[in-house]
């Protein structure tokens, strides 16, 4: 199992439309085969500068690639996240043992 996580800041004002809507178009990504539990989530820790996060699992390392060269993630990173994305950071994770 892998899980893909992403923390990040959007260029867009606190609560603004453009905020919303991207929010929204990134739920495409939980549609594209592979993935599983995907999360929406507002990051709460004053430790950082990051808003909000993305969470979703794969079953393996080939289910994994399926997502990342989706043409549904190609094109959401190209037309929303590289103009909308102010700072991010990505953490992938499996399992210890």
């Amino acid at each position: 199992m892998i899980r893909h996580t992403v923390v990040f800041t959007l260029k867009h004002p606190e609560g603004s439309p453009e905020e919303a809507a991207f929010l929204d178009k990134a739920k495409i990504l939980a549609k594209i085969p592979g993935v599983e539990k995907f999360e929406q989530l507002r990051q709460v820790s004053p430790k950082n500068d990051y808003r909000f996060g993305f969470s979703m699992e794969f079953a393996d390392q080939a289910a994994y690639s399926g997502y990342n060269d989706h043409p549904d993630h190609v094109a959401f990173v190209r037309d929303r996240w590289v103009p909308e994305v102010a700072a991010f950071m990505e953490i992938d994770y499996a399992p210890l043992g």
